[in-house]
């Protein structure tokens, strides 16, 4: 890692974007982290600082495009960046009784998860094909492969996400950047503390920032894990579609409020 290497990371106050801040924190890294809890937000920085990191710190929704927009070109001014990690995202689902999540909720879920993903890269891509160089991740999730019947509107919102991510990549790579596609599974996160029901196949947040970081590294197009868990999803989706929807049904969970 050179001394010039500038990463943005966003939803960087807990789960996947502060383990990604603190596994890519060095000396002479520039780290970009932005979160909404800034208590959490400054705890990655700190730790990040510690492992000899600079670290710049943004309170964010990213789903507000305009203020979130300008900050973004103000640090990329500073700081090419050369790592581009939108992590922000948040998860809600039907109620105890199976009650659908509502128009508000899902509003909030793909604003949050694709529109917040779109938010982030969509301001620095002029310069990033300008410099000709640079990585982007784009975080979705299994349940993106099929969705879920408790939790449409997550789903539909990482589908758009990956399906977001996969376009780029074809766009991208004969410019010089490259995009790899996140799905991830259960890992152990705040966020999955909330989900009430079975997590199969789950691994440590640790496991999970390790296969990512080794795939963005190795400027993996995907990376998909828990394997398992994805070919299921898959499996489910290429099934006739009444059979699938009987296995989602029966993948029983809710979603405690708060995100």
């Amino acid at each position: 890692m050179t001394a010039t290497t500038s990463i943005l990371v966003t939803g960087a106050s807990s789960g996947l974007g502060a383990g990604l801040a603190k596994s890519y924190a060095a000396p002479g890294v520039r780290l970009a982290l932005t979160g909404r809890d800034a208590a959490r937000l400054e705890a990655t920085a700190d730790a990040c600082r510690a492992n000899g990191a600079e670290v710049i710190t943004g309170l964010f929704d990213v789903s507000e495009a305009a203020s979130f927009g300008h900050w973004l070109l103000e640090q990329d001014a500073l700081a090419p960046f050369d790592i581009l990690l939108p992590c922000a995202g948040v998860s809600a689902g039907t109620t105890v009784e199976g009650e659908p999540e509502g128009l508000a909720l899902a509003t909030m879920q793909v604003r949050a998860n694709l529109l917040g993903t779109i938010n982030t890269i969509e301001p620095l891509l002029p310069r990033l094909i300008g410099r000709g160089v640079g990585r982007i991740a784009t975080i979705a999730s299994s349940a993106a492969l099929r969705g879920l019947a408790y939790s449409p509107a997550y789903s539909a919102s990482k589908a758009g996400v990956r399906a977001y991510g996969e376009g780029l990549r074809a766009l991208l790579t004969p410019k010089g950047i490259s995009v790899t596609v996140v799905v991830p599974g259960f890992f152990d996160t705040p966020m999955t503390e909330r989900w009430q029901g079975p997590t199969p196949f789950m691994v440590s947040l640790d496991k999970m920032v390790s296969v990512v970081r080794k795939g963005l590294d190795r400027k993996a197009k995907r990376v998909t894990y828990p394997r398992l868990l994805a070919l299921g999803q898959q499996a489910a989706d290429l099934m006739p579609a009444a059979w699938g929807d009987h296995i989602m049904r029966n993948f029983q969970f809710h979603i405690e409020p708060g995100h």
